[in-house]
Parts: C-alpha cells; sequence; structure tokens
C-alpha cells in the first residue's frame, strides 16, 4: 500500500513540477516613433543636470504637426544626469547608458503599461499592472527575469539575487508607467528598472527614471492611449536641437 502510495505521489510531483515554471515572456514588436501619435518629452539644461522639464504632446496622423497638451512642468532625472541608449545613440555617441551608472537614459523609447498600488482606475484605457507585496523589478544581470516587472509567486523559478520590492518603495511607486528602455531585446548589463513615476520632491534625482509631482504623473497616465503608440523623448536641450527635424521631434 505504501509503495502505490509513493508511486502515485511520484507521477503526480513529475507532472505537477515542470508546469509551475513559467518561463519570461518574449518581448513584444517595438513600435516605431514613426507611428507615435503621443509623446513626452522631456530635455535637461546638459548631460549632468539631475532636473528638467517635460510636457505632453499628441498629434492626429503620422503626418500631422506635434502639438503641446498643457504646460510644461519639472521633472528630475537620474543622480548622475543622461547617457545614451545604445539603440537610440547617434553615431557620434561614445557614453552610454550601464546597470548602476546612476543615469537616465537618452533617446526615445515605448510607454507600454502603467503600475500602482490601487486597483486599476475604471476611467484607464491602458494596460495596467498592480504593484502587490509580492511585485518586483529583477535587476540581477544573470536572471532571467533581467529588466521584468514580475510577480514573485508566479514566475516559479526565483533565480535573481537583485531586485527592487516595488511596494516597500512607497509613494514613489503608487503610481508609475513602465518605460521600455533596454526592452526590444533586452541586453544584460545595460540597465533596467526605467520609469515614470512620482518624485520624493523637487530636489531629489532618482537612480535612473524620471520623476515628477504626482499631479502632473496623473496628466500622463490619464491621457495614455495605447492606440496611440506614446513614447518618452529624453534628451539634452543641445541633442534635442540637433536631433529634432531628421528624428521629427516635437518643438
Amino acid at each position: 500500500m505504501k509503495s502505490l502510495f509513493l508511486a502515485l505521489f511520484v507521477i503526480v510531483v513529475s507532472y505537477s513540477v515542470p508546469a509551475q515554471i513559467k518561463k519570461p515572456q518574449s518581448p513584444a514588436t517595438k513600435a516605431p516613433f514613426a507611428e507615435s501619435l503621443q509623446a513626452v518629452v522631456v530635455t535637461t539644461k546638459d548631460w549632468t543636470a539631475t532636473s528638467g522639464s517635460a510636457r505632453i504632446y499628441e498629434r492626429g496622423s503620422r503626418n500631422s504637426k506635434w502639438k503641446s497638451i498643457g504646460e510644461s512642468f519639472p521633472v528630475v532625472v537620474g543622480r548622475s544626469g543622461l547617457a545614451w541608449a545604445q539603440d537610440s545613440a547617434p553615431e557620434k555617441a561614445t557614453e552610454f547608458k550601464k546597470e548602476g551608472d546612476g543615469k537616465a537614459p537618452a533617446g526615445m523609447f515605448p510607454l507600454t503599461f502603467v503600475f500602482g498600488s490601487a486597483v486599476k482606475p475604471e476611467q484607464l484605457a491602458f494596460p495596467y499592472t498592480r504593484v502587490e507585496s509580492q511585485t518586483e523589478c529583477v535587476d540581477d544581470v544573470r536572471s532571467n527575469h533581467y529588466n521584468k516587472i514580475v510577480g514573485r509567486l508566479q514566475v516559479g523559478s526565483f533565480d535573481w539575487k537583485s531586485s527592487e520590492k516595488m511596494l516597500e518603495i512607497g509613494p514613489q511607486y503608487d503610481l508609475g508607467v513602465f518605460v521600455a528602455y533596454n526592452t526590444y531585446p533586452v541586453v544584460r548589463g545595460n540597465g533596467s528598472c526605467i520609469f515614470l513615476h512620482v518624485w520624493k520632491d523637487a530636489s531629489t534625482p532618482t537612480s535612473g527614471c524620471t520623476a515628477m509631482e504626482r499631479l502632473n504623473l496623473e496628466r500622463i497616465v490619464a491621457r495614455l492611449d495605447a492606440a496611440k503608440n506614446p513614447y518618452l523623448i529624453q534628451l539634452t536641450q543641445d541633442e534635442h536641437k540637433a536631433l529634432r527635424k531628421s528624428w521629427n521631434l516635437p518643438k
């Protein structure tokens, strides 16, 4: 009888354990900026500045001119300023963002989903991830989940030793937007967990994200429309001027 029970137990375990191991999902296809009808433009004074300004823009079609939505507002960026994202950098670029460098990425990046500590707002027509006690953003470069927000109890395989436990961050992560930097594809060591989120205050920079007053973040979130392929454009003032025509950027 014991041997029969043991055999049944082994069979059940052999089927159930693999089913719990979930592989990371492949990244979705990146929508090109040419198809974007919505953008948040952030500019800083220079590469070492830790603060800047942001403004929301929209256009009616790919061939329409960009129009500003509302006034500009202040933001803070990485404690070490900005550095080029490798997939956005012009040929002249010599310094690129890396994991742990304290720099926010410069370039153009899709905004792919909103996250927050509350239930999804009824009026929000955009992908939403609720931040719970087991929600983590993995910044361990050795992990298969690097640069992904995961539910620790859902992924099955805990192959990381370093992550941001997002609910523990507090009010700064009560609302945020995932910036799809280093996502298409994910390159280990190029940087992770880049968000638009609520700032601590106007004088405290981030570890690489772009942060702002909650009211201004709510303005962004309220307008996000997946059908418009929203982007974050983040550059120094000089680079924005130099690239505006060739990249077809808002003024």
